[in-house]
């Protein structure tokens, strides 16, 4: 299960566009849904714009895993940090994720603790 996360944090990283898309494509099912409080979409391609839309607001920046990760049966949850390699986090994140039989993701609904002021 823990592959899954270095997985999902890959694919945020990730800056080529059609990388991306593949990322996401093997990662969420096809009607896979992705919600946090900035977002509420639905398919590959919105949940890739998304992303692409997080990596111009933080450019040069990185996902990492935060310190939880927990999963019983078919749900992970997780934190993240995202900041420069190294330093101090400028966002930090909770994501729940729902996955499918196959093991794809279903649904991701996602939480901000910490996001940068002005």
């Amino acid at each position: 299960m823990m592959n899954l996360l270095d997985r999902y944090l890959a694919a945020w990283n990730e800056t080529d566009p059609e990388a991306r898309a593949k990322a996401v494509a093997e990662l969420w099912t096809e009607d896979g849904t992705y919600t946090d409080p900035l977002a509420d979409v639905s398919g590959h391609a919105a949940i890739a714009a998304v992303i692409e839309g997080a990596r111009g607001m933080f450019p040069g920046m990185v996902f990492t895993p935060g310190e939880l990760y927990d999963a019983h049966h078919h749900i992970a949850r997780f934190t993240w940090h995202l900041g420069q390699e190294g330093a101090e986090p400028v966002v930090v994140g909770f994501d729940v994720v729902e996955l499918a039989e196959d093991g794809r993701i279903r649904s991701v609904l996602g939480f901000l603790d910490k996001v940068p002021t002005a």
